[in-house]
């Protein structure tokens, strides 16, 4: 995939990452793809759950390391969230039915997406989050020109 434009964040907490995910919030409303990349811990699910609260999921917000994904209906839109880390191989994926959920106005939310190689849709927005000390340094990557909108919001 080739980055379309980059915004980085170096050294924030995690108020600025929600900070930064209720920013993002508003570009959404007409679906797309997220890919969430980094190592264990280094808040890729506190960042989707800022953003499921800044887009207005009222219930809680659970971790789909278990279930795999958590799907929330919205008024205009449909967020599923995808904790791939636990896929060992992307035939896996076939079972969850993602093909099934592809119909009307859609956000992914995609964790650990390397996990589910061509299996996932393609991303239009790649957040890299990494360890830096107490904080993380987060690199938005825009990789369509949806996702090139979605970073102006951020800017």
């Amino acid at each position: 995939m080739t980055e379309l434009a980059d915004v980085q964040r170096p050294g924030i907490d995690e108020d600025a990452l929600d900070a930064a995910a209720a920013a993002l919030a508003p570009a959404l409303g007409e679906g797309g793809v997220i890919y969430l990349e980094g190592p264990l811990g280094a808040g890729k699910t506190t960042f989707a759950r800022a953003l499921l609260r800044a887009l207005g999921v009222g219930e809680r917000v659970k971790s789909p390391t278990y279930t795999l994904i958590e799907t929330y209906t919205l008024p205009e839109l449909i967020v599923h969230h995808l904790d791939l880390y636990r896929i060992a191989a992307p035939e896996e994926l076939e079972w969850l039915g993602l093909r099934d959920l592809a119909a009307g106005r859609q956000l992914w939310l995609i964790e650990w997406p390397e996990h589910g190689a061509d299996a996932t849709p393609p991303a239009d927005l790649r957040i890299r989050l990494r360890h830096a000390g107490a904080a993380r340094d987060v690199e938005f990557l825009a990789l369509s020109e949806l996702g090139g909108r979605w970073l102006e919001q951020i800017r």
